[in-house]
């Protein structure tokens, strides 16, 4: 079958010949539709996390299985044993053992694809295959991240949220609290077109990076750099909450009187198996408007370039 398939640290990406995956055991086949390309992905073969060499890549993996039709793949699959405690709460992306597919495993950038056992598919009904890959980490890593916000949000009074970020992640973001919580949304994003495409798609303000003014209850930092992660830090209110998602690398001082007093400081990892399929039952209902764009697979390269420089508006969707 034709796969892109990293083979070290830094090499550029085409689509190789690589044999079929075999099901065995409790394992399933799908045929691979599309697949979105994530930061996460750029991240892997920048050799930033660890990786089993050779992998094929791609984790926002969308197919056709024989008899549930169109899916989403699960792609964070955890140890499952009976003594991890992630797993055994449901809190696979967490799993210190865990095999993720494009990471540990092989993914979706390919034209099937196997996974552990039919569980980690989501039936997709009705949603439109191309469309809705990004939900499967992009969507739900934003969904379970102002999920953490939304009791903080949900005090009396008139609560102000940020998002510091208007690429995939903080588009989703953005919706997600515009129809999740009562927040007055602002975003700052160092692009002015992500600021225009930010208060299209509801933002109540979009700011730059010397514009944030006062303070908020609800932070979500989908870039993690140390101006961000300093922003964050700086303007947080008493009692409120920062959640950091980005992978790039800021610091912060934490201690009594660094921040606001109380306010709370955490990470926020993907999402689980119960979140994807609520997020995939949201996005029914709830048509979610984040711009994609198709690439077909032979242009991977093309793809994680156009990411990488900013150039993309929104999400990436590899078509197989």
């Amino acid at each position: 079958m034709r796969a892109v398939v990293l083979r070290e640290a830094g090499s550029r990406l085409s689509v190789t010949d690589h044999p079929d995956p075999v099901p065995t055991g409790d394992q399933e086949l799908i045929e691979v539709t599309g697949c979105g390309v994530c930061h996460s992905d750029l991240h892997v073969v920048a050799g930033d996390y660890p990786v089993d060499f050779p992998v094929v890549l791609g984790h926002e993996v969308v197919g056709t299985h024989a008899e549930l039709g169109p899916v989403m793949v699960y792609a964070c699959w955890g140890c499952r044993r009976s003594d991890c405690p992630q797993c055994m709460s449901g809190q696979e992306m967490i799993c210190p053992n865990s095999r993720e597919a494009g990471l540990l495993s092989d993914g979706g950038y390919a034209e099937r694809m196997v996974v552990p056992d039919r569980s980690y598919l989501a039936p997709l009904g009705d949603l439109d295959p191309i469309q809705a890959a990004p939900l499967a980490c992009g969507g739900l890593t934003a969904y379970r991240a102002v999920g953490q916000t939304l009791e903080t949000l949900r005090r009396p009074g008139t609560p102000r949220a940020l998002v510091i970020g208007a690429g995939g992640l903080g588009q989703f973001a953005i919706q997600f609290l515009r129809e999740l919580s009562d927040a007055e949304v602002t975003v700052l994003d160092t692009s002015a077109t992500k600021r225009e495409q930010a208060q299209a798609l509801g933002a109540h303000a979009a700011v730059g990076p010397d514009e944030v003014d006062g303070n908020f209850d609800a932070i979500v930092d989908f870039v993690g750099a140390q101006a961000t992660l300093e922003t964050l830090g700086s303007h947080v209110a008493r009692q409120g909450i920062g959640v950091v998602v980005g992978l790039f690398g800021g610091r912060i001082p934490f201690g009594l009187g660094a921040i606001a007093n109380e306010a709370r400081l955490t990470t926020s990892i993907w999402g689980t198996r119960g979140q994807l399929t609520e997020l995939i039952d949201y996005a029914a209902k709830h048509p979610l408007s984040n711009p994609i764009e198709t690439m077909p697979l032979d242009q991977v390269q093309q793809a994680h370039d156009r990411l990488a420089s900013g150039a993309a508006s929104g999400r990436i969707v590899l078509t197989v």
